[in-house]
């Protein structure tokens, strides 16, 4: 399948499938015209990329689950190595979230200062 066939198929964009092939996560043949084929399994290596980058993972991180981008990441049993590097991954989302929690109220400190506390959320 071309590249826009496998980026309908999987939901994504031809441009993020040249970027996962870039990083060595997918991979094509050339077709006589120069286009990109890919094999019909790709379908499901996308999908489990793109499941692991919506759990928080990013694409180095995806690498070390190469092994398992054939099948069904989710329902598979995490490796030694993939567990750390989801816990790291984890603590390192965690620390930003607390400086985010940490800015945030320093910034709803700062305008109730200086409006006298008369502060409305926005959503």
């Amino acid at each position: 399948m071309r590249i826009g066939e496998l980026a309908r198929a999987t939901g994504t964009t031809a441009r993020a499938l040249r970027h996962y092939e870039q990083a060595g996560l997918i991979t094509s043949e050339r077709a006589s015209n120069g286009y990109r084929v890919y094999d019909e399994r790709a379908v499901v290596r996308v999908g489990n990329i793109r499941y692991l980058l919506a759990a928080g993972l990013t694409l180095d991180d995806v690498r070390v689950f190469l092994p398992c981008l054939d099948g069904d990441v989710a329902a598979a049993p995490p490796s030694d190595r993939g567990l750390r590097v989801a816990l790291q991954r984890l603590a390192v989302l965690n620390q930003r979230i607390a400086a985010q929690t940490e800015a945030r109220d320093r910034l709803e400190t700062a305008l109730q200062q200086a409006v006298g506390g008369h502060v409305r959320p926005v959503a």
